[in-house]
């Protein structure tokens, strides 16, 4: 095993996964990648693309996640928990109310049992990260968005009280929450930059003008995981390209 430090990455093929690995493996940490896809050789292959400091995870259930993870890596510090779910939008009148509880069992209680599981290990080492991508989507709320919107307001509540309870163990908990980030989860190449209606929305709705390229929220995360100070905790940085508080550009 490298004598790099260590860090898991869930979830590490899609929304902030992959510039999360890129990011980490620029900073020198064996990078620990999580995703069940990654039993499949050729995806794992093609994932991994030569790098020699990645390592998959593929379990399914967070505490396996934890348990593969430690056993190969005894010396982990950092976990970005890594989370997404397609955000489908439900009239109120007839929403199913397993869909809410669907969104709350991936962004809300599955990164809960991941740390929870983690906490033993990482209250040993005393100086752990723990990075929460979560959302900033509840800044605006969209009609037919209760079900997304109330999960990533949880998990966000959820970081900051975290932060409360880990904060003497030495363990920083801080949530990165984006919005109008490319990926194909949420804003997907074909419509919101290929399209040139899909592009209009970007431009009328970021001040910046934009969506976010993939290597800028790596940029954040590589900061939060590397961190040194124990008095940046319980923060929930907002990563949207100034929305919704600023003008819009006008559409040409």
């Amino acid at each position: 095993m490298s004598d790099r430090p260590c860090a898991l990455v869930t979830h590490a093929a899609g929304y902030a996964g992959p510039p999360a690995v890129a990011a980490l493996l620029e900073a020198g940490f064996q990078v620990f990648a999580h995703d069940g896809g990654f039993a499949d050789d050729e995806t794992w292959a093609r994932y991994r693309a030569g790098r020699p400091h990645l390592e998959p995870v593929v379990a399914a259930e967070p505490e396996e996640v934890v348990a593969d993870t430690l056993r190969r890596a005894p010396g982990l510090q950092v976990i970005v928990s890594n989370d997404h779910f397609p955000a489908v939008a439900h009239r109120p009148d007839t929403a199913p109310a397993a869909a809410l509880q669907d969104n709350l069992a991936r962004l809300v209680e599955w990164p809960f049992r991941l740390i929870q599981t983690a906490l033993p290990h990482l209250r040993a080492r005393g100086d752990a990260n723990i990075v929460v991508i979560t959302s900033n989507r509840t800044r605006l709320p969209l009609s037919g968005g209760a079900f997304p919107d109330a999960a990533r307001a949880a998990a966000n509540a959820m970081v900051r009280s975290l932060a409360v309870d880990c904060a003497a163990d030495g363990i920083v908990v801080n949530a990165l929450a984006p919005n109008f980030l490319y990926s194909e989860a949420y804003y997907p190449r074909a419509l919101f930059r290929e399209s040139g209606e899909g592009r209009a929305y970007v431009r009328q709705n970021v001040p910046v003008g934009r969506l976010a390229e993939p290597e800028e929220i790596g940029e954040v995360i590589a900061f939060l995981a590397t961190v040194r100070t124990r008095f940046l905790t319980g923060a929930v940085i907002d990563f949207s390209g100034g929305w919704p508080f600023g003008p819009a550009r006008p559409v040409p």
